[in-house]
């Protein structure tokens, strides 16, 4: 069984002897590698240059047996192409060229259909990575959801409270819906994209999801996650992760999503058994686990893989993404746990 099909297996729920394995920003700080490339290169020159995109997405395959690889790229790269271009501020944080603050703002964003060619580096780097993987490893697309995008288009750049995106949600429904309906579609398109480009599954990052309350979480964030995964071709295998949304676990199953993707703050074995059978579970290790010992990581990991025992449908992976000071010989001392696991 090769990595690919392994990870499509899982995916699909099947019975398998391990859990095939990938890592959240498995290519970035923590890699030398990396570092001596973003010596060279800006982040923004990276991910806009197939080449260089394409390089960075294979590192940690070249040096970790890993099971799938992830396109490099940003999920800002769809407001940049309504656009809303992005940058990185020198105080840290992401830094949008402008506040979303009106409907005449929304109302000038590009249409969806302008996305395949504002976007056309991002289908040559995933045809470049399908040939050099040659079917070996997994390939994954990826972008943010309509709502997590839409706090980065609101706030102007990350943000601690997210007051400008819920004062929008909840006193300007009209214009807060216009906006998401544009994001929505453009996202599709972008979708739509990478899988003709060659993306064996596409995972959504609600990275923003939690900040919303309660119910509110369904018309905020899951309906235009409905809509996308349904524009989509039948079975095809997206990957939700949605942070701090424990509550929101079957909601978030029924979305027609194939596989949930599961933040550290879970129980995993809690999580599988409450979801339907035929929704694979992903993670959920803690990332901080990385900057500790090998040791501290092969019983942690180990413990997970134990806890998971059994059942069908996990892709191992962190509850987060890696940390920029993750140590290379406990990413080391994961993959080796993971993959010489019976």
């Amino acid at each position: 069984m090769t990595s690919r099909e392994r990870f499509l297996a899982a995916c699909a729920a099947e019975a398998l002897d391990r859990p095939p394995l990938w890592v959240m920003r498995q290519a970035g700080r923590y890699l030398p590698e990396y570092r001596a490339l973003k010596a060279k290169s800006s982040f923004l020159e990276m991910v806009r240059t197939p080449a260089l995109a394409t390089e960075v997405t294979l590192q940690p395959l070249r040096r970790y047996a890993l099971d799938a690889a992830i396109l490099f790229s940003d999920i800002l790269v769809i407001p940049e192409a309504l656009g809303q271009g992005y940058h990185f501020r020198d105080a840290g944080g992401i830094g949008m060229e402008f506040r979303m603050e009106s409907r005449a703002q929304v109302d000038a964003l590009a249409p969806a259909d302008a996305v395949p060619e504002r976007l056309h580096y991002v289908a040559e780097t995933l045809g470049m990575l399908k040939r050099e993987l040659a079917g070996s490893r997994a390939l994954l697309g990826f972008g943010g959801s309509p709502w997590t995008l839409a706090t980065y288009m609101v706030e102007g750049g990350s943000s601690d409270e997210f007051e400008r995106i819920k004062q929008l949600f909840y006193t300007e429904r009209g214009m807060f819906d216009i906006l998401l309906e544009k994001i929505t579609s453009a996202l599709i398109a972008y979708f739509k994209l990478q899988i003709a480009a060659g993306a064996d599954a596409i995972q959504i990052f609600d990275s923003w999801g939690g900040i919303i309350a309660g119910q509110d979480y369904e018309t905020a964030s899951l309906r235009w996650i409905r809509q996308i995964v349904a524009a989509l071709p039948p079975e095809f295998p997206v990957i939700l992760y949605a942070k701090g949304t424990a509550p929101h676990v079957l909601d978030q199953a029924f979305t027609g999503i194939r596989v949930l993707s599961v933040d550290w703050t879970n129980d995993l074995a809690m999580v599988r058994r409450t979801l339907p059978a035929n929704v694979a579970v992903q993670g959920n290790l803690d990332p901080v686990l990385l900057n500790t010992t090998p040791e501290i990581v092969r019983h942690e990991t180990t413990r997970l893989l134990e806890a998971m025992r059994g059942t069908r449908g996990h892709i191992f992976n962190l509850g987060h993404g890696i940390m920029p000071h993750a140590r290379l010989e406990c990413m080391q001392a994961l993959v080796d746990t993971v993959t010489n696991w019976r």
